[in-house]
């Protein structure tokens, strides 16, 4: 269905191939994963199938690529879109209506099919994706997980044999993307479908894919092979690999169940050894009025403060903090409702976040998370109730005092970058944090390793794009700091860097709310788990408990592991040690 022939890709003004000599076919009718680090060539390897790379984006293709037999050299990418559907990292820039139904309909009326088909295939789609709540709905209301499902569906309704997907999952909550995969599941085993998707929550996505792409880094040559196979040597894997490495399983779990079934000898070593902390024991103990607090990582793993982190590194290389880098007072939220519109966004939340705690917001898409954040930072004025930040009432803050008390970094980082180059964006950002020159670069190094200065933003993968947009607000150094899907578009390589440098602010004092469907961030880094349903809080607790009790929000080594309460590999492997020093 899909053929690479000695393909290799070259973007103007870079300095080698972003895809080099690849040669591979993928067959009619399977699931293919597109697995690799970030910045390997996954978004332009997926371009290449629908014709975006190179009519749209540009630069020089050598080679061929053919799909159904068309080339997509010669066809552009209108004359595939009855063959490829593709649904990229970004959902808003995908969206050419305002509503959702007249969105599902646009593509099968471009390609003038009759009404009656389009209706049928509307209320399938509808169903499908469940999105016939939503289907009135103007699009710039929904919740970026809800724009996301209605992305995805706008790509089945005209049934295109390809399906390209570039990160589908990334805005989802767990339960919508399972529906998503379920979907796509059908798609594949009863209509034949052809689906190559990239996804960096490989957790979530392995165990359904038929064969897994790797590209293991820039311009390397492609490796393909089954799922535990590729996981086998594959840089960047799931949890449940990487326990299944660690217990020594062959072959490889890729599924919850799979290691469940061998998990008995290695829950007989655990139990020889002292477990994580009593989960009914808070994972976060501060006294808000000092600043000496004790911050110990989720489910009782090593104390945060013994982390120096980035920002540590980046004081002993002698260059000066702000004065913003110690945090005077916690951010409080009392009895906060927000309505917009017909839609009850928050009701009455109350929430109280302590300096040094790492708080993770979960929920459904739609819950209310972004409103909450957005509350916090002001650009949303409460109903009723009140919100305090540093002492002050956010929305009634001039931005620029605001600005140093909190920071957020929202779902779309391009809404924070402006400039033309990598390098202008962390002057600006030196600039207006009264920072020392450098401040902002080293955070881009860290989170992004190789980012030339002279890149332009626009240049850079999604999940490059939003590093970027963090490094920018990290500057600042806020007492408290706001993250909106943190994660979306990182691989695990960059999820590792990230979690070292919010635990080394958390370690100093800053608190920390980010909102995030990523159950394994919230494993490794949150010492509270507040869950929001309907705008409501109905879950606020130390995340080993609250997490190990949901089972759509634990994560792999909790479910693997259950009724234990280890909650990640790491915590397994210090368990370990203490057995055999026994």
């Amino acid at each position: 269905m899909i053929r690479f022939e000695q393909v290799s890709v070259t973007y103007e003004g870079a300095a080698g191939p972003s895809l080099r000599d690849v040669d591979l076919e993928i067959p009619e009718g399977e699931l293919t994963l597109l697995v690799g680090p970030s910045g390997v060539g996954k978004s332009t390897l997926l371009g290449a199938v629908s014709g975006l790379v190179p009519h749209f984006t540009g630069g020089t293709l050598r080679g061929r690529v053919t799909v159904a037999g068309r080339d997509t050299r010669t066809h552009k990418p209108r004359e595939l879109a009855d063959v490829v559907g593709t649904v990229g990292q970004d959902p808003l820039a995908h969206f050419v209506t305002d509503t959702v139904e007249d969105e599902l309909a646009y593509g099968m009326e471009s390609l003038g099919l009759p009404p009656a088909v389009m209706r049928r295939r509307v209320e399938e789609t509808l169903d499908l994706l469940g999105l016939n709540e939503l289907r009135d709905r103007p699009i710039a209301t929904l919740s970026g997980g809800q724009q996301q499902r209605v992305a995805i569906g706008s790509v089945l309704t005209p049934h295109p044999k390809v399906l390209v997907l570039d990160e589908p999952t990334s805005a989802l909550d767990p339960a919508a993307a399972e529906e998503v995969l379920a979907v796509l599941q059908r798609l594949v085993h009863d209509l034949g479908t052809t689906v190559l998707m990239a996804e960096h929550r490989l957790e979530r996505v392995v165990q359904y894919a038929d064969r897994v792409l790797l590209l293991p880094s820039p311009g390397a040559a492609p490796v393909i092979g089954g799922p535990a196979e590729i996981m086998a040597v594959s840089p960047v894997h799931p949890p449940v690999v990487s326990l299944g490495r660690l217990a020594g399983w062959s072959p490889l779990p890729l599924s919850i169940r799979d290691a469940r079934r061998r998990s008995a000898p290695l829950v007989a070593r655990l139990s020889a050894a002292a477990g994580p902390a009593d989960p009914a024991t808070p994972a976060f103990e501060a006294d808000p009025a000092s600043p000496a607090f004790e911050a110990r990582g989720s489910g009782g793993g090593a104390p945060v403060a013994e982390a120096p982190g980035l920002l540590a590194r980046l004081r002993r290389r002698g260059r000066p903090t702000p004065a913003t880098a110690t945090p005077t007072a916690p951010a409080e939220v009392r009895d906060v409702s927000v309505r917009r519109g017909r839609v009850q966004a928050l009701h009455g939340v109350t929430l109280t976040v302590s300096p040094g705690e790492t708080i993770a917001l979960m929920g459904r898409n739609g819950a209310g998370k972004s409103t909450l954040l957005s509350t916090l930072v002001g650009t949303v004025t409460p109903t009723t109730g009140e919100v305090t930040v540093g002492g002050r009432t956010p929305h009634r803050t001039p931005p620029p005092e605001m600005v140093r008390r909190v920071g957020l970094v929202p779902q779309e980082p391009r809404d924070l970058l402006y400039a033309d180059t990598v390098a202008a964006e962390c002057t600006a950002a030196d600039s207006d944090a009264a920072a020392a020159p450098g401040t902002c670069r080293a955070l881009v190094s860290a989170l992004l390793p190789d980012v030339p200065d002279d890149i332009h933003p626009r240049d850079l993968s999604e999940g490059q794009r939003l590093a970027l947009a963090l490094a920018l607000v990290l500057t600042g150094r806020p007492a408290l700091l706001l993250l909106d899907e943190p994660t979306r578009g990182l691989d695990y390589a960059a999820k590792v860097r990230l979690i070292e440098i919010l635990r080394g602010l958390a370690a100093e004092g800053h608190a920390i709310v980010l909102a995030t469907h990523d159950v394994e961030l919230a494993a490794e880094l949150a010492h509270r788990v507040v869950i929001l349903a309907g705008g409501e809080v109905v879950a606020d607790g130390p995340t080993a408990e609250v997490v190990v009790s949901s089972p759509a929000f634990a994560p792999q080594v909790a479910k693997v592991l259950a009724p234990g309460h280890w909650l990640t590999v790491t915590q397994v492997v210090e368990a370990l040690k203490a057995a055999e020093a026994r």
